[in-house]
Parts: structure tokens; C-alpha cells; sequence
């Protein structure tokens, strides 16, 4: 079957190049979908008022409010379980997870290369390693936020926004630690080893477990569909859009086909990926992660060297105007909620996609993943977003924004220091752009399983669909789609962090149980 669906994607790809020239194709669909899309943006981002003529999202209080909750009622894990996340991605507690050695019998069964009998002796299950299921679920929150919005976060809130996204960060570690160590305690593992996890399942089995049936089902259900929806759009038309758009520019393509031709490679390039699973998509993200990383963090980095006489000056600079910002709408308050917004949008945590990936993870401790989890914010607000504000910073572009957008402020900046540096941000962009669209996919996928049923069909359907999204993203605005998608992503924290909030006491026991076996190890 697998060998069938590239062949089908690749079939469908030359008529929808047709279609997405077509004249005015976003433009109708932009005007079927903009009061749809505005009255969705608006309800999911509901506020009241604070005071002072501000109010704030109730979905940013609900982030916000239950990150704080669980980093105290936890003790602080995103701090003091910082060095053991370390160690259980290096391997040093694999010994815990049972040998993986195979089992000597003539009646092994094996299935995409595992041995499902030894999974069995070994008493654990999964598909990805822990490395893999981190640099799965980074790849999805590692991307254009990081780019383009933390230039947004400083033109609105003012390099202040800064210190408060970099706080939001460490706040959602705890979030990430919480709704992963729930994806891999309450995962289903087929009879061939397939895993299926996230939110759709913890908010379903353990919400069942607590007395409420029929609120999990809802929840679960309500959580599958935004989850799709957010997978074509935000993960997917919107990374292909500005990966394309960031190619044309930079190259001087003006064409209109241009866009379309791109928005194919891409498409078969993500094709042939997902066409594998999450093996796959773990396999190619653990490549592309660390590289995409470590080259924008040393570009970023050389920008910084040769500004290096600014960089004192731009951490006070950050630390003032958080406290004591100056020309910026609302005052105090309206640049705490910049910073905590854009960090939400970037990081994910809270969103409860991120659990899906990492549900895949081979393990018998559903807590051990969870620590490897609260990295993931870390390494995305804490590190790559701060990096790229430290760049419009100490650039002095952040004193300017007239006339530029996200993209186009953080290019600028990098261009003011190193001359030709804007080629190294569009690899960057792209390998951002790529690397997302391969993790919704997963998201997405296990989404439309959950609601449609298992089969190889319901499968294939999703995919193509997926495949064909990229290329119409990539040949036409369709901002109002792309703001519904966005809206999606958000709305997913309403039905996800409900789950968290009940089912928090569940994490408190698995973590005692991982933290009994380990010292049980020692000693």
C-alpha cells in the first residue's frame, strides 16, 4: 500500500498545479472563508477587561495560569529535572527500559522491523527513541515563531516582550512535562506495534477513569477535529506560504509559477517522509533538528560577536523595558501579554499536540518521557527565541520597524552585520518550514485516525489531503484560512488543559515511579 501512495500523490499533484493558478483562487476562497474566520479568531480569543482599557484572551489566562500551577504543584520540575531530562535523552537510564536483545524462538513476528515478541519480554512499547520523540515534537514548534514572531513580539511589546517569552517558556516546561507524561501513560498500541496517543486518548481513558465517560469523549473528539484543522493550516499552508514566499524574494522570483513549483518539491518531499510513519518522520527528524538548530544559533551567534560591544547593553535594555516600558500600547501590562503570547504561539505548551509525538517513544515509564518533554520549550522559547532577539536588539533594527514585518525585520537585522546572511536565514526558514509540516502531519494523522477509524483508507485519504494542502498553501494567500487555522491551534488548549487540571495527580504517581526505579538502580 505504501508503495502505491507516493505514485497517487504524485498524480494528483498536476492537476492541482492547474487549479492553484487558477485565476483568483485565493481570492475566493479568502472570501467564503474571511467572516468565518473572523468570528472564529474572535470567540477563541475571547477576553475581559483587566483595567486600564486591557483585556486579556481567556485562553492566555488558561495557559498562563495552569503553567504556573503545575510548575509549583511540581516543585519546580522544569528547574530541578532540567540535568535528569538531560541524562534520559543521552541513554543513561535505558537500562531501566529492559534489555533489547531478541528473544530466541522460531515463531518471531516482526513488523517495520520490530520484533514484537521481545517488545513483549521487554514489558515496553513504542516506535521512537527518546532523542527521536524530541526532535519529532520540536520540529512542530520549532519554526517560523521563532523567526518571524519574535520580531512581531518586539515591534508590538518592545524588546521588554522579550524577557516576559522567555518566562512563558519556562513556565510551559511544566505544561509539556504534565500533557506528555499523560500521552504515554494512557497510549493505545495496536497488534503490530503501532502506537496511537495524544490528547484525544488521555482526555477519553483517563477522564473515564476519573467518573466522567461522557465529558472525555466530548473533550477527546472536540480536541481530534481542532487538531486537524490546525494541521492543514498553521502546520501546514503556512509553513509552505512564507517557505516559498521567503524563496522568491530572496531570489528575485516573481512569477506566479514559481510559488506553485516549489510548493510541489515540497509536497513530494514531505510525501515521500510521511509515507513511512512516525519511524520515519523520527528518523528524519533527528537529523534535520540538531542541523537546522545549531545553524541558526551560530548565525545568530556571529551577529551577536560582531555586535558583541551591544550586548550588554541590550540585556538591560530587556530588563528595563520589561518593568518600565516605554512607547508601547499598554503600558506594563500590555508588553507582559506580548511576550506571553508569542512564546504560546511559538512553544506550543499547554496546545497538547506535542504529546502526540511524544506518545511514540519506546519506554516502560510514562514519566521519563515527560521529562524529556520539558526540554522542548526550553530549547525553543528559551534559546532559539531569545537568540533571535538578541539579534534585532543588538543590531539596533528594533528601533526602526516602519514598513517591515517579521520576516522582514529579522532578515534586516541579520543583513546590517553579516552582508549575505539573508541566504543562511532562508535555509533556515525552509528547514523550519519542512520540519514542521512532517510533525503535523503526525499530529494531524492520528487526529483523522482517531476519528475515522484505523484503516489503511482513512490513512491514505489524510495524507493526500495533507500533500495537496502544501502546494495550494505555497501558490496562494489565503489569509483568512490561515488565520482560522491559527485560531485552531489555540482553541486546542480549552479541552486540552481541561484534561491537564484533572488528571495532573495521575503525573504525581508516575513520576514517583520513575524516580523509585531510578533509585532503586543506583543503589
Amino acid at each position: 500500500m505504501k508503495r502505491l501512495l507516493l505514485p497517487l500523490l504524485l498524480s494528483i499533484c498536476i492537476p492541482t498545479l492547474a487549479l492553484a493558478q487558477s485565476g483568483g483562487l485565493d481570492d475566493k476562497i479568502n472570501e467564503l472563508f474571511t467572516p468565518i474566520a473572523n468570528w472564529w479568531v474572535s470567540f477563541v480569543l475571547t477576553s475581559i477587561p483587566i483595567g486600564g482599557g486591557l483585556s486579556v484572551p481567556i485562553v492566555l489566562l488558561l495557559l498562563v495560569g495552569g503553567a504556573l500551577f503545575f510548575t509549583l504543584r511540581f516543585g519546580f520540575v522544569n528547574i530541578t529535572r532540567f540535568p535528569m531530562a538531560i541524562n534520559v535523552v543521552r541513554g543513561k537510564y535505558d537500562d531501566l527500559e529492559g534489555s533489547d536483545e531478541p528473544i530466541t524462538t522460531d515463531t518471531v513476528r516482526v513488523v517495520d522491523g520490530d520484533v514484537l515478541d521481545t517488545i513483549k519480554v521487554e514489558g515496553k512499547q513504542g516506535e521512537v527513541s527518546h532523542f527521536q520523540a524530541l526532535a519529532a515534537a520540536v520540529s512542530g514548534t520549532v519554526g517560523l515563531g521563532n523567526i518571524a514572531g519574535v520580531a512581531v513580539a518586539i515591534v508590538m511589546g518592545g524588546p521588554g516582550a522579550t524577557f516576559w517569552m522567555i518566562l512563558a517558556g519556562l513556565l510551559g516546561m511544566s505544561s509539556k512535562f504534565v500533557e506528555c507524561t499523560l500521552g504515554v501513560t494512557y497510549r493505545d498500541v495496536d497488534a503490530t506495534g503501532r502506537v496511537y496517543g495524544g490528547p484525544m486518548y488521555y482526555l477519553s481513558k483517563g477522564l473515564k477513569e476519573r467518573g466522567f465517560p461522557g465529558a472525555g469523549r466530548v473533550l477527546a473528539v472536540l480536541f481530534a477535529i481542532l487538531c486537524i484543522g490546525a494541521s492543514f493550516g498553521g502546520g501546514n499552508m503556512f509553513q509552505s506560504n512564507q517557505a516559498a514566499s521567503q524563496i522568491m524574494t530572496q531570489f528575485d522570483m516573481t512569477s506566479g509559477a514559481a510559488g506553485t513549483l516549489l510548493g510541489v518539491v515540497m509536497a513530494v518531499l514531505v510525501g515521500i517522509v510521511i509515507i513511512g510513519g512516525i519511524k520515519r518522520i523520527g528518523n528524519i527528524a533527528e537529523k534535520i533538528v540538531p542541523f537546522m538548530a545549531v545553524l541558526y544559533v551560530l548565525s545568530c551567534l556571529a551577529v551577536i560577536v560582531l555586535n558583541f560591544s551591544q550586548l550588554g547593553s541590550a540585556f538591560g535594555l530587556i530588563f528595563r523595558e520589561a518593568f518600565n516600558p516605554t512607547a508601547v500600547a499598554g503600558g506594563f501590562v500590555g508588553v507582559i501579554l506580548t511576550g506571553f503570547r508569542r512564546a504560546a504561539f511559538s512553544n506550543e505548551a499547554g496546545v497538547g499536540s506535542a504529546a502526540i509525538a511524544h506518545s511514540a517513544v519506546k519506554t516502560r515509564y510514562p514519566a521519563s518521557e515527560g521529562v524529556v518533554a520539558l526540554l522542548e520549550p526550553f530549547i525553543d522559547t528559551v534559546l532559539i527565541c531569545t537568540m533571535t532577539a538578541l539579534v534585532i536588539i543588538v543590531t539596533g533594527n528594533y528601533l526602526d520597524t516602519s514598513g517591515l514585518n517579521g520576516v522582514d525585520l529579522t532578515t534586516q537585522a541579520f543583513e546590517s552585520s553579516i552582508p549575505g546572511s539573508s541566504y543562511l536565514l532562508t535555509a533556515a526558514i525552509v528547514l523550519f518550514a519542512f520540519s514542521t509540516m512532517l510533525s503535523w502531519s503526525y499530529y494531524g494523522l492520528q487526529s483523522w485516525l482517531y476519528l475515522f477509524g484505523r484503516s489503511k483508507i482513512a490513512d491514505i485519504v489524510y495524507k493526500v489531503i495533507f500533500v495537496l494542502f502544501i502546494i495550494v498553501g505555497s501558490a496562494s494567500s489565503l489569509q483568512a484560512v490561515i488565520d482560522f487555522s491559527d485560531a485552531m491551534i489555540l482553541a486546542m488548549v480549552f479541552p486540552n488543559m481541561i484534561g491537564l487540571l484533572i488528571l495532573f495527580p495521575k503525573v504525581r504517581e508516575e513520576l514517583n515511579k520513575y524516580l523509585t526505579a531510578i533509585k532503586e538502580a543506583i543503589t
